[in-house]
């Protein structure tokens, strides 16, 4: 730390006062009275500047965790309902895995979460391995901005291939495990196959990611993640589980809420990691009606959600034309997303 000026200053005078007195202590010693003096010395202390932890999503609720039918923040002890944009296939749509799609997506979109879809083959092999470090970037950024992000294995097959999941989930556990933004996704759409083998795999992919963190895990449910039922009657047993639900508000209508007002009543969390304004094959306009339908039961079950998806497909879904030029789509869905965020616990 350096040193006040003054401070040097004044310890030169007393330095030299007490030179001149020492020098003539023989002579002086038997005729003269010395006077003592005090000087006070003013010491500077510095203080270090108070550094304000950012307004963001984490800072704010903490760790998701699963209690009862609800997810709730470790820090509040209250439900969390998060609002935000699910990312394309990795392996179709890597250049908008990066940082400033991240920051577009909070600081334009209001996004609270972000969900990066890993695309993996129906096999349970992933398409494109080089698409790794770009969901990392994604998941770094997200962290950076105070962000939640979904890890998700985008597959419709992945209980065929157990080990390459346990692989995968197992490093980001040990990598970003530590970190309350971070969320696995281990399934993302079953097809084709019933809930015990669902259950069966992600009985063998949990206990990976459980070796390095106690993070919230979200399991898919059949029938592309709406049979949310059979989850609910069969739970897989640990700690802080959820489940998918998924929907296309052009296609699912009020059966499906209903379906999953039961599995909520039987006691299981629910996150809707993947939604659509348009029909179930990402084409069709935005369908209003619908839409609005379901943001009321998710406002009222207060369920955090995702969009799909962060591309530029010539689909319906896709909420950018080219690069950063919103869609139709894109407008509405970024209009959606501000009235849930814009007034957020978190931002005061």
């Amino acid at each position: 730390m350096k040193k006040n000026r003054f401070t040097l200053f004044t310890a030169a005078l007393i330095a030299s006062a007490f030179a001149l007195s020492s020098c003539g202590t023989d002579n002086a010693a038997q005729t003269t009275t010395t006077e003592q003096t005090t000087t006070t010395t003013t010491v500077a202390t510095t203080t270090e500047p108070v550094v304000e932890t950012p307004a963001t999503p984490v800072a704010y609720h903490g760790e998701m965790i699963a209690d009862g039918n609800r997810l709730i923040g470790s820090k509040t002890g209250e439900v969390v309902r998060v609002t935000g944009m699910s990312f394309f296939w990795s392996n179709w749509s890597q250049k908008y895995y990066n940082a400033d799609y991240v920051d577009l997506m909070m600081d334009d979109f209001g996004c609270e979460v972000v969900r990066c879809s890993y695309g993996i083959q129906d096999d349970g092999v992933p398409y494109d391995r080089s698409c790794e470090p770009l969901i990392e970037d994604v998941i770094e950024a997200a962290i950076d901005r105070g962000l939640y992000v979904l890890i998700d294995w985008h597959s419709h097959g992945a209980h065929k291939n157990p080990d390459e999941a346990v692989a995968y989930f197992s490093q980001l556990a040990e990598k970003y495990g530590e970190y309350d933004n971070v969320i696995f996704e281990i399934y993302n759409e079953p097809m084709n196959v019933g809930w015990d083998d669902i259950k069966e795999y992600a009985e063998i992919v949990i206990p990976a990611i459980r070796e390095h963190s106690d993070n919230l895990i979200i399991v898919g449910t059949p029938n592309w993640s709406q049979q949310v039922m059979d989850a609910a009657n069969n739970p897989v047993v640990g700690d802080n589980i959820a489940y998918a639900l998924h929907f296309y508000a052009g296609t699912h209508k009020q059966w499906l809420r209903d379906n999953a007002d039961k599995a909520i009543a039987a006691g299981i969390p629910l996150f809707v990691t993947e939604w659509g304004s348009v029909n179930a094959d990402g084409n069709g306009g935005v369908n209003d009606e619908s839409t609005q339908e379901w943001f009321e039961w998710i406002d009222k079950n207060q369920l955090s959600s995702c969009n799909w998806a962060i591309n530029d497909k010539n689909e319906g879904s896709s909420i950018f034309v080219k690069d950063s030029e919103y869609s139709e789509t894109g407008n509405y869905i970024k209009a959606l997303i501000d009235e849930r965020t814009k007034d957020a616990a978190w931002r005061n």
